[in-house]
């Protein structure tokens, strides 16, 4: 069979771009003032075509551009409805368009649509900025950990875990929300060794990102000595089981903040054994229940401190600014 010079052209010009693509992957890093700001949009709940999805990239737009973040995290229940694809590629082309490191992380509707979560993945990995990764052989599809780079790009000072914190219960006679398995744990505890080990015995200054709050959520809500800030107009939807996760972060001793979605209808911040268990804003349109104008949640790292910055950035500006841990310190 002969191939014409076009057709052997174009074949190396496919391969090109897709090897680009797979090596030109954006790297995490602190600015020269030594900070990097992490936008968090979450349940967005888009629908294709639905006129009240509109607000969703509005205001993704519009937080990305005040903000002008480093790195985009998106939280879960993305999209809300078919076509999947089509839905999530156009969420995705938006958040794209603006140039900046992004990642997907999936909560408990985002694979209802016909379309597996593996097959949402390789969505996101059309794009060139995307940085959404899975590691294999563990519980959920979409566990990861993104390193963030010192200021002069040398060394990893920082670390964003992001997990599949699951759709629904698996144990028969337990009903409700997923939950992080055990297997996913021992990971996060192994990996968190070997990045401490790898800093001369101190751990990482880290965050963590998945979909569904942790049962910790509602105990550090629900006590007088826990400092609180923000709204909280639901109650908490964490799983019925606890499988240990924060238990490991703080044995682990890297984990700062924790941040999830899920609940609409809070965005509150809360310290429990100085862990900031925190809410992102809602992100999406009225195609499902809401009590809040829309928004994300940013956060602001600085190179070399265990401490943070974080608010809520909606249409009208910013709301509840607070620094961790000195904002939550009881008085």
């Amino acid at each position: 069979m002969r191939f014409t010079n076009n057709f052997i052209l174009s074949f190396i010009l496919l391969f090109s771009m897709s090897f680009l693509t797979a090596a030109q992957k954006p790297e995490l890093k602190f600015n020269a003032n030594k900070k990097f700001k992490v936008v968090q949009f979450t349940d967005l709940h888009v629908q294709h075509q639905e006129p009240k999805s509109a607000i969703v990239f509005e205001r993704i737009n519009q937080v990305i551009s005040d903000e002008k973040p480093d790195m985009i995290i998106l939280t879960g229940d993305i999209i809300f409805g078919k076509p999947a694809k089509d839905n999530l590629r156009k969420v995705l082309q938006t958040v794209a368009s603006h140039n900046i490191p992004f990642s997907i992380l999936f909560g408990n509707h985002d694979d209802e649509f016909g379309v597996t979560r593996e097959e949402l993945i390789k969505v996101s990995e059309e794009f060139p900025n995307s940085l959404t990764a899975d590691e294999p052989n563990l519980s959920g599809v979409g566990n990861y950990i993104l390193q963030v780079k010192g200021a002069t790009g040398k060394d990893t000072e920082a670390l964003l875990y992001c997990f599949d914190s699951n759709a629904y219960s698996t144990i028969p006679d337990v009903k409700g929300y997923g939950f992080i398995n055990f297997d996913q744990i021992n990971w996060y505890l192994n990996k968190s060794a070997e990045f401490t080990k790898g800093n001369n015995g101190k751990p990482l200054p880290a965050l963590a990102y998945f979909h569904i709050a942790l049962p910790e959520y509602a105990q550090a809500a629900a006590s007088e000595d826990a400092q609180l800030y923000g709204i909280r107009r639901e109650k908490s939807c964490p799983p019925a089981l606890n499988t240990g996760m924060f238990t490991a972060m703080k044995q682990a001793g890297d984990v700062m903040g924790v941040f999830v979605g899920h609940d609409h209808n809070n965005d509150y911040a809360v310290s429990w054994h100085n862990i900031l268990l925190a809410f992102g804003r809602y992100t999406g349109g009225d195609t499902v229940y809401n009590d809040l104008p829309n928004g994300a949640r940013v956060v602001e790292l600085t190179e070399g401190e265990r401490s943070f910055r974080t608010w809520i950035r909606t249409a009208t500006g910013i709301n509840q600014e607070t620094v961790f841990p000195l904002d939550y310190i009881k008085k």
